[in-house]
């Protein structure tokens, strides 16, 4: 029996616990802060809650001392901390948090500690950085990677018509923190929100795309010329949020307020959790699109990938937490099992190399009915 703990009991993370608690080779246990969704979920699945503040690292590394894998679902300003912390202890972790820091700072000692460390192995980055790697590895050049995605609430409320569907600081941190792309083999940084344009889905109807910093690792682990990640909303969504990043509501600064000392963003993150709560048995989806360019034995082919997931109505699990939480708990259970061993940081893009990995990681997504389309076309026929 392999015995795995989850840290962090949100959205995600509940459904990561939930995922794993269903293989009876494992013995799961989640933690967290959050008393009342411990004693949800462990009165529901079969699943040990521990209480504990994950804020500390000295708590973090005596909490994970007694188990096999670590599954990190913590928000972004705690993620490197608690990932630094739990490699320290020589344990192997699973990764989904989105925090700003270099986690390749980390890899020395990840292998150092033999430690297999799979960081952003969420949807995006995540799923999508599993794709690229698997499509560079066939082809011999790879030109071009475009990919365009977001999760979005099926009902649009005035005035945000926007829900997050995970920490909703990790949104705000989306909006905020300068955007990279690659073009023509250059590194190329642009504010958040900035590039908008809009983007007609079958299914869907219009989206706004606009940059966020969401190719990370992929700056450094993939020689491509060509690079960029969008994220999608709902056309008006950028003006709104433009309007009080301009103003200063996600200012890091703190200023004073009637004598009280505060950071705006802190007030700002307050406010606009509420108003981007999903309620109860609220619908979501999310969507993406991946464009892949590159040749293959002189031959130009474009590999194309379309993922639309929805809410999941009778498990009451949102889209979100589907499609981000199920390839962090597939890739979990491959690492306790000892089926993908590489030592050190290992971003998705890693995995997708592995044929053998990858495979199977996109069966099992297809058994829990998240299925992405694959569409190879050869350009220059």
């Amino acid at each position: 029996m392999h015995k795995v703990v989850v840290l962090g009991a949100g959205l995600v993370g509940s459904v990561i616990a939930r995922d794993l608690a269903l293989d009876s080779e494992l013995e799961v246990s989640i933690a967290d802060i959050n008393d009342s969704a411990l004693k949800e979920l462990s009165e529901e699945f079969e699943i040990n809650s521990i209480y504990r503040d994950l804020s500390e690292r000295f708590i973090i590394q005596e909490l994970v001392e007694n188990f096999d894998l670590v599954v990190g679902a913590l928000p972004g300003y705690l993620g490197y901390q608690a990932l630094q912390s739990v490699i320290e202890v020589g344990k192997s972790v699973v990764d989904i948090s989105f925090f700003e820091e270099d986690p390749f700072t980390l890899d020395k000692l990840a292998k150092k500690k033999e430690v297999t460390a799979i960081i952003d192995c969420g949807v995006a980055p995540g799923l999508s950085n599993i794709i690229l790697g698997h499509v560079h590895s066939l082809l011999d050049h790879t030109h071009s990677f475009e990919c365009y995605v977001g999760g979005l609430p099926v009902e649009r409320q005035w005035p945000y018509e926007y829900k997050a569907p995970f920490s909703p600081v990790d949104v705000i941190e989306e909006y905020i923190r300068d955007a990279r792309f690659v073009e023509n083999r250059k590194i190329i940084t642009k504010p958040a929100l900035s590039d908008s344009e809009l983007i007609e889905f079958p299914e869907i109807g219009e989206l706004e795309a606009f940059n966020t910093d969401g190719l990370r690792t992929l700056l450094k682990t993939m020689d491509i010329p060509n690079m960029k990640e969008k994220t999608l909303r709902y056309p008006g969504h950028i003006k709104l949020i433009k309007i009080l990043k301009d103003t200063g509501f996600f200012s890091k600064r703190f200023i004073d307020v009637n004598g009280i000392s505060m950071k705006p963003l802190d007030l700002a993150t307050k406010l606009l959790s509420e108003k981007w709560q999903l309620g109860e048995k609220e619908e979501d989806y999310t969507i993406m699109k991946i464009i892949i360019d590159g040749t293959k034995e002189n031959k130009l082919f474009k590999y194309s990938y379309e993922l639309l997931d929805h809410y999941d109505k009778e498990n009451n699990i949102i889209s979100m937490a589907r499609t981000t939480g199920y390839t962090a708990s597939i890739m979990a259970r491959l690492v306790v099992k000892g089926k993908f061993e590489k030592k050190g940081i290992c971003p998705p893009e890693y995995i997708g190399k592995n044929e053998v990995v990858y495979n199977y990681l996109m069966n099992e997504l297809r058994k829990r009915n998240v299925n992405v389309k694959e569409k190879i076309e050869e350009v220059n026929k």
